[in-house]
């Protein structure tokens, strides 16, 4: 590996997707992306961003960093390409940011050319170690913003399903949960790109129930969680689950399948209250009754409620994060 210069000690370059800024595509990874170059950057990084996409952009991207260069590569462009990152991993120092592993051997080939993997979930650092072997892995949660509490209904009918429709977010299983419980008094707002598997879109949009209202990818989110109760989420997997901490944010709780790593982002309040309602993933039912539930007992609703308000004052920033990340690359700078 060649030597860093010392001239550029505090400098960093971050290879990103092509398409990290598009409304039409907003994800968690594109998020954390963004949000940590601007946090290092008021942390006095100077960071250098590059653009990639695919083998030959990835490569390409790496290319332009002089030799010795602090290299962070979002995980999406990494993980299928060790032919691109072993030669570079040479000359560089190369950062691995994993938001969502894939389990591929080609995958677990890229992670261990590099000189750090970064996760953003203690349950992604997990899957790694007992998937790949990957030991060392550095864990650098995402952080949320502060934002007004969401008033509420007295009901709690008004539900809220954040993420692009695909089958990994799990609106089929949405809808099924929805058709059970016809009988009760609910609205359900689903935010999310329905363009980026159109198939599986299609087959969920013509299940649309009359109370059921798909709004496509918003640029103002903020705006469907002040006017939710209760955020509903039921993907197959997640490494994290940013919409559960933007959902505590605003004080609402979550209803979730318990996959990956959404445990860890809805956390515990102080006292060890969970502020949402779990569901097993080998639990065919589980959504249903965790909705009727909410929707039937209001002191539940109050129980969940007052847990999602203390367990908000506990959730950490962008800034937090940004300080985790500059920890780990400084480590590599002195190395």
């Amino acid at each position: 590996m060649g030597e860093l210069r010392t001239d550029a000690v505090r400098e960093v370059h971050v290879v990103v997707p092509e398409g990290i800024d598009d409304p039409r595509r907003p994800s968690g990874g594109n998020v954390y992306d963004r949000r940590v170059c601007r946090e290092l950057a008021e942390l006095g990084w100077a960071v250098q961003e590059h653009r990639g996409g695919g083998a030959p952009g990835l490569a390409s991207a790496l290319a332009e960093v002089p030799d010795g260069g602090l290299v962070v590569v979002d995980g999406l462009l990494a993980s299928l390409v060790p032919e691109v990152l072993r030669p570079e991993a040479e000359r560089l120092r190369l950062v691995v940011l994993l938001h969502m592993p894939i389990d591929d051997p080609r995958e677990a080939a890229a992670l261990a050319a590099v000189s750090a993997v970064v996760a953003t979930s203690q349950w992604t650092s997990g899957w790694l170690r007992d998937r790949y072997g990957l030991s060392g892995v550095r864990v650098v949660p995402p952080g949320v913003d502060a934002a007004e509490l969401s008033p509420g209904t007295s009901s709690g009918g008004r539900l809220l399903s954040v993420g692009a429709v695909t089958p990994i977010k799990g609106q089929d299983l949405l809808m099924d949960a929805l058709a059970s419980i016809d009988d009760l008094a609910w609205s359900c707002e689903v935010v999310g790109a329905l363009d980026i598997d159109a198939g599986f879109a299609a087959q969920v949009v013509g299940r649309k129930r009359h109370r059921v209202h798909f709004s496509g990818p918003l640029t103002d989110v903020a705006a469907a969680y002040a006017r939710a109760d209760v955020l509903v989420l039921t993907s197959r997997a997640e490494s994290y689950g940013m919409v559960v901490t933007e959902a505590l944010a605003r004080g609402l709780p979550v209803i979730s399948r318990d996959v990956g790593g959404v445990s860890e982002a809805l956390g515990r309040t102080p006292d060890g209250t969970i502020p949402g309602l779990l569901v097993g993933s080998d639990d065919p039912r589980g959504l249903e009754q965790s909705l009727r539930r909410w929707l039937g007992d209001p002191g539940e609703r109050a129980r969940l409620r007052a847990a999602a308000a203390s367990r908000r004052r506990t959730l950490g920033g962008w800034s937090q994060t940004a300080a985790a990340l500059s920890e780990v690359l400084t480590q590599l700078s002195a190395a």
